[in-house]
């Protein structure tokens, strides 16, 4: 399942953290590559100590925070801090898998992914190809948003990131573990919470429907989730 959230940042964000961006320190995306994926990964990356992605990845974590759409979509127990990349110059990601265990900097643990998101920084209008594809059930499915937007995705997924031809593309990535790791289940509960929200609109708050609703939706996270 694809999840796309809009406004992540407004427009207001976008152009703070795209300022702050064009002065940044980047260096060779090769670097965080795994020992196949070095060989189709060629983008620029900021250093995940570098004090600036640690401050811009904060605001984004914050923002995620309190973002209804993502918490119901991805039940989020543990974020990778965004890792911010730059394609140009034909810069692309050849098709690949992400990590299933990768070890946490800033906890000191190993998470799993379960969900992979990428929130563009730059319009589509900023650059030629550089679409985020991603293979599922019937295809692949070509991602590209306006900058602020995110689109969420299974880890488990094959994807890539087509050659950018002209103009450049900047984007937040990270990873998340997720407190339902069974992908079914987890877009089961999605739909349940959001017909369960859109459902509770103009109903008084002690209505028994939609309580017998939420109830079933926390039964079956309960039988879900892992500790």
């Amino acid at each position: 399942m694809l999840t796309v959230i809009e406004s992540v940042l407004d427009a207001a964000e976008v152009r703070d953290f795209r300022k702050a961006l064009a002065s940044a320190r980047w260096i060779d995306g090769a670097q965080t590559a795994g020992t196949r994926s070095v060989a189709v990964k060629q983008n620029l990356q900021l250093d995940r100590g570098d004090p600036l992605a640690v401050d811009l990845g904060n605001r984004i974590l914050r923002k995620l925070g309190h973002h209804p759409l993502f918490v119901s979509a991805s039940l989020a127990e543990t974020i990778w801090p965004p890792v911010f990349n730059c394609y140009a110059n034909g810069g692309h990601y050849g098709t690949h898998v992400d990590s299933a265990l990768m070890r946490h900097p800033d906890l000191g643990r190993t998470m799993r992914s379960d969900l992979s998101a990428t929130l563009f920084l730059s319009d589509p209008d900023d650059y030629e190809g550089g679409e985020l594809v991603i293979e599922g059930q019937f295809g692949g499915q070509a991602v590209k948003l306006p900058a602020g937007d995110m689109v969420l995705y299974p880890s488990s997924s094959l994807h890539q990131v087509t050659p950018v031809t002209a103009g450049e593309r900047v984007c937040a990535i990270m990873w998340m573990q997720s407190a339902v790791a069974d992908h079914s289940a987890r877009a089961i509960l999605f739909d349940l919470d959001q017909s369960i929200q859109a459902l509770a609109v103009g109903r008084s708050k002690d209505d028994a429907d939609i309580d017998r609703l939420i109830h079933v939706y926390h039964n079956l996270l309960r039988r879900w989730a892992q500790p």
